[in-house]
């Protein structure tokens, strides 16, 4: 039998034990596992690696306490501006989105964008005019509040100190995106990416996410990674191809690649976060410069393993 495998992410950042209580360490696990597995029963039926990840950050999109879709933080002026790409390594096809409103789920977009569109990036009203014609769904803002969203917006809104985390309290930074990175049975490589980016951001502000290349890269030569942090500097440093780069020109492993960009790139600049990734063997690698990343791997070699904290 063919290897399949897949790994997913909810963010990175300070993610302490004794800041998380049992309760909500449960539901972030019982969440991650559930994203796990409907992604990983896709490759189980010979589905594509693109179909997995998209139904696994779907279902993280869907789940309020990740900083994507329904769990959105909220920007300046109270709304809620979602990110998203997507990304196949077979052709190096890709989908992204950037700036948009109330798309239940970005990366579903992203998707029909990479597959329909003829464009790769689209964002604001236009990318809102095109969802409507390709039949995505969209929800009433309500949809999108929660207390513990607003709470963190209530405490910085009347300033202009915008906040990279989920948390209300500074010394508590967690980087929420959401994604997923897969191998299928053909042998074919995918990621995708989504997030609601940084609370009380302004001018329409986007990271890395929906950038390709910077959050999200896939080629069957080399891999799929996602990627999860410090917006900013993960743009500037063109992350996800970077990796990418080193395997196919230096001949670089895919965790020795994540370790050079993420503990030798991305440390020294203050890029804090980590990445997600897939070879083009299967093999899946984690790695996270924080305390913490909200994580999860499955493959058909027996590993099932969700995890937060560094082990």
């Amino acid at each position: 039998m063919n290897k399949i495998s897949l790994a997913i992410h909810g963010g990175a950042g300070t993610i302490v034990r004794n800041k998380l209580n049992a309760d909500l360490e449960k539901l972030y696990r019982e969440g991650l596992q559930r994203a796990l597995d409907k992604g990983y029963s896709v490759l189980e039926k010979k589905g594509a690696a693109l179909e997995a990840v998209k139904i696994a950050v779907m279902e993280l999109e869907d789940n309020e306490l990740f900083n994507a879709g329904k769990g959105s933080v909220f920007t300046n002026r109270g709304t809620h501006e979602m990110d998203a790409s997507i990304m196949e390594g077979k052709e190096l096809r890709a989908g992204a989105v950037g700036a948009v409103r109330n798309i239940r789920n970005p990366i579903a977009l992203a998707e029909k964008i990479m597959l329909q569109s003829g464009h790769v990036f689209l964002g604001g009203e236009g990318a809102i005019e095109f969802a409507k014609q390709a039949g995505i769904e969209l929800v009433e803002d309500a949809y999108f509040f929660s207390q513990f969203r607003f709470d963190q917006w209530k405490a910085v809104r009347d300033s202009d100190e915008f906040r990279l985390d989920h948390d209300i309290h500074l010394q508590d930074k967690k980087f929420g995106t959401v994604g997923a990175v897969a191998y299928d049975f053909e042998g074919n490589l995918a990621a995708a990416t989504s997030t609601g980016g940084m609370t009380n951001k302004k001018f329409g502000r986007m990271g890395d996410t929906p950038v390709i290349g910077s959050g999200t890269y896939a080629n069957n030569k080399t891999c799929a990674i996602s990627c999860t942090g410090n917006g900013e500097i993960f743009l500037r440093t063109v992350a996800a191809y970077d990796v990418s780069a080193l395997m196919e020109y230096k001949g670089y492993s895919l965790h020795h690649a994540m370790e050079e960009v993420v503990m030798k790139k991305l440390l020294p600049m203050e890029g804090d976060g980590g990445m997600i990734g897939i070879d083009a063997q299967g093999n899946i690698a984690m790695l996270f410069n924080s305390s913490g990343m909200y994580r999860g791997a499955k493959s058909s070699d027996g590993r099932n393993e969700v995890a937060i904290y560094k082990e």
